[in-house]
């Protein structure tokens, strides 16, 4: 489905209005404009999504632009990783990435023009000074002991300022508003402030720093956007862009805010996933276990899936948390559609057949894929002694078992039907191998008599490969792991069963030429993909076969 034809939504209502009305002469730029102080996350790719998306839709342009303004805390790792996951969801910018540091020269002169119009001012309140002059939500704030300085004095101690004079946080430059306005964001708030540090992108030219909400809505000024869409938490200062941009009378973006994207067993924050870095509770930004874009793709989630999820999900202006078993049930629905399949067994037990030729082997054609023709076909080897899966076998058998018992007959995957005839036990009574016979006239049919009462997925022991396999699950067991709870931080609530550990797995010999990120069905087992970052032979669960959305969307129709 093209962009043009995919529904829309109360954003493309807008600018469906302003193509009408000849606003921006038609034009459409829109920008996505993350902050490099982190990896991007699953809400980040909505916002992408969004962006890109809407710019496609009316033959735009979306500016990729890095708000740079906290050097303290930005990292050039930070930047190429937002590149990556922005191009690996399908998106490309026209032009290069710009970055709010490229204005601020720009953005210097804007505020000198603010000091020049008596509406900005140097301010030396410290900041326990600064939170009790600025009020609270019903209480009016105080004006600063040094608001009605001249603009010449202002302008005199700004430059100072910028020219490395006062150490850091000596002064800061305010916007010159209102200390009553029942917005708090409109209470003179703070524009620049003096920060000694080098700077990823400028090096060491500027000591003063512009704040996020001075620069936002100038650097969209600077580069023509003609929509600025945000999320909800910038709902607020709304007015305090639109009043930067009229006080300075240059082009006025329209900005314009929707719901961002909330979770369930999921924490999206930039700090706390960082915390969860650097404390060593994952092993990275990009641990499959993470919710971050890298952290997906290495999982092996696709950027079809999580576009699929987005546009499912919709844009609303309403706050909601989504059921992760939803951003789950599109990577299972995309990969069941497109994954290859093959058999791997993750806690082997072995099986000798008994009346097989020792030294014989055979091999089987199997279908890739049991719905597309044109996945193709692979061959798998077989032979006098297999692996099968210790949860396919039973002495004892639960009802309705239809798996491997005493006596019983089953199905190999695309081989013969088997018999178990004997199980043999080590030492402490655990079952290490099974004696089956298996009937050579069973090849794909079922002869008169028989009843094998399931299918079961195998590997030939003297073929098999041996591989590491990451059972991986969700990396918290609490709902709502981000809400506040007494005597407890989201940390507690991190699932300790995220990640175990198939390390005996055998696999299936195609599976050796496996490309790293793409992924398969390992038969009845659920979807891995091998690991992006390892050397060895690993593979990690994408998502599991279960699939609850999938029922609850059914009863739904």
């Amino acid at each position: 489905m093209s962009e043009t034809s995919k529904p829309g939504n109360f954003i493309t209502q807008i600018i469906d209005k302003d193509s009408e009305n000849g606003k921006h002469g038609g034009k459409v730029l829109t920008r996505f404009p993350p902050e490099p102080n982190g990896y991007l996350h699953i809400g980040h790719a909505k916002s992408i999504c969004l962006n890109f998306g809407i710019a496609q839709r009316y033959q735009g342009q979306c500016n990729l632009r890095f708000d740079d303004t906290n050097p303290e805390k930005e990292s050039v790792e930070y930047i190429e990783s937002i590149k990556r996951d922005v191009t690996w969801l399908g998106f490309e910018w026209k032009e290069e990435p710009k970055f709010a540091s490229d204005y601020f020269d720009a953005l210097f002169e804007f505020a000198c023009e603010l000091i020049k119009k008596g509406k900005a001012y140097v301010c030396e309140l410290n900041a326990d000074e600064m939170r009790e002059y600025r009020g609270t939500l019903k209480e009016p704030g105080k004006d600063s002991p040094y608001r009605d300085r001249t603009a010449e004095e202002n302008l005199a101690l700004f430059e100072a300022m910028r020219d490395g004079q006062f150490p850091d946080g000596e002064k800061v430059l305010r916007a010159k508003i209102d200390m009553a306005s029942p917005n708090i964001n409109l209470r003179d708030p703070i524009i620049y402030r003096i920060r000694h540090v080098h700077h990823h992108q400028t090096g060491d030219k500027w000591c003063v720093y512009p704040m996020y909400d001075f620069t936002h809505g100038l650097s969209d000024a600077i580069e023509g956007v003609t929509h600025s869409i945000c999320t909800l938490e910038f709902q607020d200062h709304r007015p305090l862009y639109d009043w930067i941009l009229e006080t300075l009378e240059t082009f006025h973006p329209q900005q314009i805010e929707f719901a961002r994207l909330n979770l369930n067993y999921t924490v999206t924050s930039k700090r706390k996933l960082k915390q969860l870095v650097d404390d060593g509770h994952v092993e990275g930004w990009d641990d499959p276990r993470m919710p971050t874009i890298s952290g997906m793709r290495r999982r092996g989630y696709t950027a079809q899936s999580i576009r699929n999820f987005c546009e499912r999900i919709g844009v609303t202006k309403s706050d909601s948390v989504v059921d992760v078993g939803m951003l789950e049930h599109a990577v299972r629905e995309d990969l069941d559609a497109n994954a290859n399949r093959a058999m791997v067994v993750l806690n082997p037990i072995k099986v000798t057949l008994t009346n097989y030729p020792e030294g014989k082997e055979e091999i089987f054609t199997v279908s890739n894929h049991p719905k597309n023709e044109d996945a193709g076909t692979r061959e798998v080897p077989f032979s006098k002694h297999l692996f099968v899966d210790q949860a396919d076998f039973a002495e004892v058998p639960p009802r309705k078992w239809k798996r491997m018992t005493p006596g019983s007959a089953v199905r190999l995957r695309g081989g013969y039907v088997i018999t178990c005839d004997e199980a043999i036990k080590d030492e402490n009574g655990n079952v290490v191998e099974l004696l089956c016979r298996y009937d050579e006239n069973t090849l794909g049919v079922n002869p008169e008599g028989y009843k094998p009462k399931g299918v079961i997925h195998w590997v030939s022991a003297e073929h098999a490969l041996d591989a590491e396999v990451n059972l991986y699950d969700r990396l918290f067991n609490h709902e709502s792991p981000d809400a506040k709870h007494e005597d407890k931080t989201f940390l507690d609530f991190i699932n300790p069963e995220a990640l175990t550990v198939a390390s005996n797995a055998k696999l299936e010999p195609s599976l050796l030429n496996a490309e790293p990120g793409v992924g398969y069905q390992f038969e009845r087992e659920g979807y891995f993909c091998r690991d992006l970052n390892a050397e060895r032979l690993v593979f990690n669960r994408t998502v599991t076969l279960r699939d609850s959305w999938a029922k609850i969307e059914a009863k739904g129709k």
